[in-house]
């Protein structure tokens, strides 16, 4: 036993394990309650990484003699692991606050885009906006993101829609991994949109003979790393054969197949993201019985965004048909200028009332299974010995709090901490 250690939180009323035999998933029944212990403390080392979980006698017991260099009393408080946001387009420039009133108004979202709005607005903006406006406006929404208990986002590219705004995006999405606490996957999404005064042909031909090749060379260089290759795979966007092929490619530079389907027409996404093994597909909104027994049978990730869905006014995602099915169910915000969230806790809770999540399913959906989404359920999304010390201490004496008190989560939140260290306190 060390005489030093980073971090002990200590009796809290609850401690939210999540889960305790390093799944890395959870679907169907077991995502009926999550493993917690009533009255427990938790260890983080002084290399970020849980050292102990278990009930506070025990812990009290085991670390008698050892100094903390911090130490936290979670009396009547519960602590839970950090929650992970598995879908967003956190970098741009040029918001679409104008937008929202036309959608009110009755306009769809295809009608927006065709009127010269929607993310060829944001496209337009965000190549004229310099690197260092785009990394202030990043920074400012992933510590939003973090006060609202996220620690470890999805952050997408696709805004660019040619190859010097892409990696420029992906190129602040990397500055901000290096100087934020807050964890980061990187996607690129080159195939958001089709660009103006071009076909969907030559947008496929210009990400994969010339795009995905030269950013290849970038992160060979050093200049950024890409987790997840995305495509919007949508009726009047891309295809299933274009997506296809651009999933393809990006398989073979070994990025993870992280895509948007089935969102606003039935395109058999699901089926396909099943065929080509893709870690996850975002929406699922117009999915058919059939890719939701393609995803259980394939294992792919329902990345579901229930904000996108309440916000656009689209068909509620098929969550309850989903777990049921045995697919495993995640969460994310879709934060971008078109759906305005950064709060996952919100996001839990539409998903209980509009989805018909339980709040375990959904605490589940916003910690270990979004992080598996991300292909980062090893190191993230529950309180197991060797994960990164990222935990929310919220001041309430039962879990469900954080779910219950909608629009509350920023005054319940007492701490947010990332690899040990305290990033917010209320």
């Amino acid at each position: 036993m060390p005489t030093r250690s980073g971090l002990l939180v200590r009796d809290a009323a609850q401690l939210v394990l999540i889960c305790v035999d390093g799944e890395q998933y959870l679907t169907r029944g077991d995502m009926r309650d999550v493993a917690l212990i009533a009255g427990g403390s938790l260890v983080i080392g002084r290399d970020g990484l849980i050292e102990a979980v278990g009930p506070a006698d025990d812990i009290r017991s085991r670390y008698r003699g050892v100094e903390f260099d911090q130490e936290i009393d979670a009396s009547g408080m519960c602590v839970l692991p950090g929650l992970v946001d598995a879908h967003t387009h956190p970098v741009w420039a040029g918001d679409r606050v104008h937008e929202f009133a036309m959608k009110l108004a009755g306009a769809s979202y295809m009608e927006v885009h065709n009127a010269g709005g929607g993310i060829h607005f944001t496209v337009e903006h965000t190549r004229k906006a310099t690197e260092e406006e785009l990394l202030a406006s990043l920074k400012q929404r992933l510590l939003s993101m973090l006060k609202s208990g996220t620690t470890l986002a999805e952050c997408k590219s696709g805004y660019g829609l040619n190859l010097d705004t892409e990696a420029k995006m992906l190129r602040v999405i990397e500055q901000a991994r290096r100087d934020l606490s807050i964890s980061i996957s990187s996607t690129y999404c080159g195939a958001h949109s089709v660009p103006r005064g071009k076909t969907m042909a030559e947008a496929v031909d210009a990400i994969v003979n010339d795009q995905l090749p030269k950013l290849k060379e970038m992160m060979a260089n050093g200049e950024f790393h890409i987790d997840n290759i995305d495509v919007f795979c949508e009726k009047g966007v891309f295809d299933l054969e274009a997506t296809k092929t651009i999933l393809q490619a990006g398989k073979e530079l070994n990025l993870q197949l992280n895509f948007h389907g089935d969102e606003l027409h039935p395109m058999q996404a699901a089926e396909l993201g099943a065929e080509l093994g893709a870690a996850a597909i975002s929406h699922l909104e117009e999915v058919s019985d059939a890719g939701i027994a393609a995803m259980a049978t394939a294992k792919s990730c329902a990345v579901l965004l229930p904000t996108t869905a309440y916000i656009l006014r689209l068909k509620t995602p098929r969550a309850r048909d989903m777990l049921d099915a045995g697919v495993i169910v995640a969460l994310g915000s879709d934060f971008n200028p078109n759906a305005h969230c950064f709060s996952m806790p919100m996001v839990m809770h539409m998903a209980c009332v509009t989805m018909r999540m339980s709040m375990a399913e959904s605490l589940i959906a916003a910690t270990i299974n979004a992080a598996h989404a991300l292909g980062r359920s090893t190191s993230h999304g529950s309180l197991e010995v060797g994960k990164e010390g990222n935990i929310i201490i919220i001041n309430a004496p039962r879990w469900e709090h954080l779910i219950y008190q909608f629009g509350n989560h920023r005054d319940i939140i007492k701490y947010v901490i990332t690899k040990g260290k305290i990033a917010h306190k209320n």
